[in-house]
């Protein structure tokens, strides 16, 4: 499993238009992008990493209110086990007229043999 695989099946019942890195289509009035942060070992004993933990940051784009949205998505990713690390308002872009918003997300996999 992946962290990226992980949000997508948590966020596609939302019904928001999301992609991985960059929306590369024509933006819609909402849509998220999934940006990788980091994949770390830090729970691990005598040398040998038994999980590794993936980040990755979301990122919302909604022209108009985002609250509800941005609350559904907090909700999902709660539900779904991940580690919620920051959510902050980054703000308004004039040029495009989107509100954007990040959560940042942290998940734990437990390594394979």
């Amino acid at each position: 499993m992946s962290v990226l695989s992980d949000i997508n099946a948590t966020l596609e019942p939302l019904g928001i238009p999301l992609e991985t890195g960059v929306f590369k289509d024509e933006a819609p009035d909402k849509y998220i992008v999934v940006v990788p942060m980091a994949d770390s070992f830090e729970l691990h004993a005598d040398n040998t990493p038994e999980y590794d933990v993936q980040e990755a940051r979301i990122s919302m784009y909604a022209k108009g209110s985002y609250t509800k949205d941005k609350n559904a998505i907090v909700r999902a990713l709660l539900g779904a086990d991940f580690t919620i690390t920051d959510r902050r308002y980054i703000g308004y872009e004039t040029e495009t007229g989107y509100f954007h918003y990040n959560v940042d997300v942290a998940k734990h996999y437990e390594m394979e043999e």
